[in-house]
């Protein structure tokens, strides 16, 4: 845990110190000190470094955020390969934001927020839902495949939606690659709450998941509700993952990558799991949108594209150090 918050601290610090202009220590001082009181700063370097603190903390919390959700649908799920983006949540948010754009005429946080809610909500029922149909149950495989099927089918009305309607495609070209570069204040303080709400029950839910992940009937005889723990630690993984694909768009690999990474080096036990699953996906994120800001210059390559680039060959070498298999 130590390591873990050194790490994000120093994440944080990379993040404001380079992009298409590098900073000293000094001048990261300087707008650090002139952002906490409310000033403007005077220099170059400490103005570059005030326009990118907000990105730098949307990039912290939504890292946080997909990898704990991440961690969660695996828990849940018993699927080593759960994350929202495979189990269709993301999607599903994407759609209902894609809908809203084009038939609605969202614009504010609240509409983007409320909108991603329900289509991850209802993507992740219905994924649950096809999953379970069948002997066995809501089975690891049949719940990947559901997803896998779900996601595809959902891309494919998001491009047909998209397609006849050059405004609406304009708008959301750059939100589907998913990124932290439009960060505001007003937009994350819409979502805050919902993310440190959806948080706190994650935590909570930990002793119960470890309980879940030793079976149902065991479980049960351990005195844990099944369902009510189940559903409490999903819904917190919908909202964390709905309300980061609200204002950073759907970022994929953080939820699938960091969780694995992590499970290496702690072991499965969910009350260490969860926190140091946030930590590293903060760090991830963060550190991706740095590299994307340094390798794009003068423009920049999103952080969505880099975490899949980074994370793809990282997920094979645990896959041929790890055996896969169910939690």
């Amino acid at each position: 845990m130590a390591a873990g918050v050194a790490a994000v601290a120093l994440a944080a610090a990379v993040s404001l110190a380079f992009g298409s202009r590098t900073v000293t220590p000094a001048e990261i001082a300087d707008g650090l000190s002139a952002w906490l009181h409310g000033e403007v700063a005077s220099q170059i370097g400490a103005i570059a470094v005030q326009q990118r603190i907000p990105r730098t903390v949307l990039a912290l919390a939504a890292g946080a955020a997909l990898a704990l959700s991440g961690a969660l649908m695996q828990a849940v799920t018993r699927n080593p390969i759960a994350d929202p983006g495979i189990l269709g949540v993301n999607m599903g948010a994407a759609l209902f934001v894609v809908c809203g754009i084009a038939f609605l005429g969202i614009s504010s946080p609240f509409q983007y927020l409320g909108l991603a809610l329900a289509g991850a909500t209802l993507a992740a029922l219905f994924v649950y839902v096809v999953g379970s149909i069948g002997a066995g149950g809501s089975t690891p495989i049949k719940l990947a495949l559901a997803g896998a099927a779900t996601s595809a089918a959902l891309s494919s009305l998001v491009s047909a939606v998209l397609l006849p309607r050059v405004a609406a495609m304009n708008e959301f070209r750059f939100w589907q690659v998913g990124g932290v570069g439009g960060a505001d204040w007003s937009t994350m303080a819409v979502v805050a709450p919902l993310l440190a709400g959806a948080a706190l029950v994650a935590f909570l839910c930990a002793p119960g998941l470890n309980a879940l992940a030793l079976g149902d009937d065991v479980a049960v005889g351990l005195g844990v509700r099944v369902g009510r723990t189940r559903a409490f630690a999903a819904t917190a993984g919908v909202v964390l993952c709905a309300a980061v694909t609200a204002v950073a768009g759907p970022i994929a690999f953080v939820g699938l990558m960091v969780p694995h990474v992590v499970r290496l080096l702690s072991g499965p036990d969910q009350r260490w799991l969860l926190p140091l699953s946030a930590l590293g996906g903060a760090v991830l994120l963060a550190v991706a949108d740095t590299i994307g800001r340094v390798i794009g210059t003068p423009g920049e390559v999103e952080a969505g594209i880099v975490t899949a680039f980074v994370g793809a060959p990282v997920l094979v070498v645990i896959a041929r150090r790890t055996r896969m298999r169910a939690l």
